[in-house]
């Protein structure tokens, strides 16, 4: 996986408590990158599966669960 290099602005508690958090584990400059790159994927699925709950609420439990088995014995 190729690298972009991200300018990015965030709150002086946030700066202070996250390397903070990042030296008590022994981490590295490098962590943080890696911490913020976790937490967007994070906040994207949560953002896309509260996406689908709510396109997916005028459907009864019932017909989703046997959509997801229709798509299943085909697969």
């Amino acid at each position: 996986m190729s690298s972009v290099r991200w300018s990015i602005i965030v709150g002086s508690d946030t700066d202070r408590v996250l390397r903070s958090y990042l030296t008590r584990k022994g981490g590295s400059k490098a962590d943080m990158s890696r911490f913020v790159d976790e937490a967007v994927q994070a906040r994207l699925v949560e953002l896309t599966v509260r996406s689908i709950k709510k396109r997916n609420r005028k459907y009864s439990q019932k017909k989703i669960l046997s959509a997801i088995d229709g798509a299943l014995k085909v697969a």
